[in-house]
């Protein structure tokens, strides 16, 4: 019988597994295999999303991660995904908080184990942010590190944001920890293709306990009813808290015509025209958020 490849795309918030998505369902479509997606999101409203073409099979799992809170779900997705669809191959991009062991295991449930070719987990390191990983919530340090710890390959992303001097000595602290996989440096998540598919599973190591409630994680979702000032908004970004890991969605300004797709990864905001037409919500991730402060700050923009 043929088995459906699984690959688990892993990393924190803003790492870049949504670009690495689109490379690999590009790749996919042009080689004419078929595949199907898993995305899961912390919060209840699901942007990335947009990155998946329609014709793909598609399963959104939302308000939870699939390593613990909704992992029951998770099983009953991914079944159905196999059952109605003949798949060369099933990519799953977990959330920021997720721990790929978990995610690994509940791959491996009776119903779903004999039907599939599990060929391993690919983690994305932003590397800016793992030089300062010291400085962060403990329990944001220690997912991080067993993001890195139980990966069978490595991109070490955004290296173009770091010195040659600073990637030699990230590379080496990072293959201190898991010397059994592949690390490659990488930019804007760009790899061959080829080196995501030839992958294979490595021995795993005990997991450590961290879990999304150890993180306290919050999410906020905040919909725009009309297009707010460009000024003001560059104001409430240069003023975020370190809290505040992640933002992405789609705003629309007062000074222009076009939609604008909005990324924020920890202290680095990208702002691009889009083409599209989508809800103009932003979707805030992060520790210690103040809603109703929140909420109030955007409506006056």
């Amino acid at each position: 019988m043929k088995k459906t490849e699984i690959y688990i795309l892993s990393g924190f918030l803003g790492s870049g597994k949504t670009t690495l998505l689109k490379r690999l369902l590009q790749y996919e479509k042009d080689t004419g295999r078929k595949v199907g997606v898993v995305m899961n999101e912390i919060g209840k409203v699901s942007i990335d999303t947009t990155a998946v073409s329609n014709d793909l099979p598609l399963k959104e799992l939302l308000d939870g991660c699939v390593c613990c809170t909704i992992i029951d779900q998770f099983e009953d997705q991914l079944t159905q995904l196999l059952e109605d669809n003949e798949l060369d191959a099933i990519y799953i991009e977990t959330t920021g908080a997720a721990h790929p062991l978990e995610v690994f295991d509940a791959c491996m449930a009776p119903p779903i184990a004999a039907k599939i070719k599990m060929k391993g987990i690919i983690t994305i390191i932003d590397l800016p942010l793992w030089m300062k990983r010291h400085t962060l919530d403990s329990a944001v340090e220690e997912l991080i590190l067993e993001q890195v710890k139980h990966a069978d390959l490595l991109l070490l992303n955004k290296s173009d944001l770091v010195g040659e001097g600073d990637q030699a000595s990230t590379l080496f602290s990072i293959q201190s920890l898991n010397s059994r996989a592949l690390s490659i440096l990488t930019s804007n998540a760009d790899i061959s293709p080829e080196m995501i598919t030839g992958i294979s599973l490595s021995e795993k190591e005990e997991r450590s306990t961290v879990t999304i409630e150890k993180l306290a994680l919050q999410t906020y979702v905040h919909t725009f009813k009309e297009p707010i000032s460009h000024e003001k908004f560059e104001q409430f970004i240069s003023t975020l808290p370190t809290s505040i890991y992640r933002i992405k969605g789609f705003i629309r300004f007062k000074e222009s015509n076009l939609l604008y797709s909005f990324q924020y990864t920890n202290g680095q905001p990208i702002l691009l025209p889009d083409m599209m037409d989508y809800p103009t919500t932003l979707v805030f991730i992060g520790t210690k958020i103040d809603q109703k402060q929140l909420q109030q700050t955007l409506m006056e923009l």
